[in-house]
């Protein structure tokens, strides 16, 4: 039997998403290196999705298909992720308008903030053009966004 990852687990809107920082994560110091948040907070976003019933193959692969990129990103560190430290990324899908969705994430090491990031992504068509995200999916995510959106 083949175990599947883990894809977090949700706390009211909040999704937690857990990881373990390696080596390969770190720079010469045995900190986190800055750019490496982009992808934990980019695992943690994606996990979020697949909890909910979206992945993002099956978007691009649909009859009308679709894809999300990020537009802008906003990260604040706070304090550093070292080697061996065990991270919880909790994940906000906040609105959406149009093509645009608006997401809030944290990382966390037990009760310490160390990073916030705040991202604007857009979905867009394969030529790359903004595309309006399908009533389904937003009807999935609803039960999530902050009051009053979607």
């Amino acid at each position: 039997m083949v175990e599947e990852p883990t894809m977090g687990h949700f706390d009211g809107r909040i999704h937690h998403y857990s990881l373990r920082v390696f080596y390969e994560d770190t720079d010469f110091t045995g900190v986190v290196y800055y750019a490496n948040y982009l992808r934990f907070f980019e695992r943690a976003r994606s996990s979020y999705f697949r909890l909910v019933g979206l992945k993002h193959a099956e978007l691009w692969d649909a009859e009308d298909p679709m894809a999300f990129v990020i537009r802008k990103i906003n990260l604040d560190y706070k304090r550093p992720a070292r080697i061996d430290d065990h991270l919880t990324i909790k994940t906000a899908y906040d609105s959406f308008k149009g093509a645009r969705l608006w997401v809030s994430q944290e990382a966390w090491r037990g009760d310490e903030l160390l990073v916030t990031a705040v991202s604007e992504a857009a979905s867009i068509t394969p030529e790359g053009r903004p595309k309006r995200a399908p009533k389904a999916m937003i009807e999935m995510l609803k039960p999530y966004l902050l009051p009053n959106n979607g």
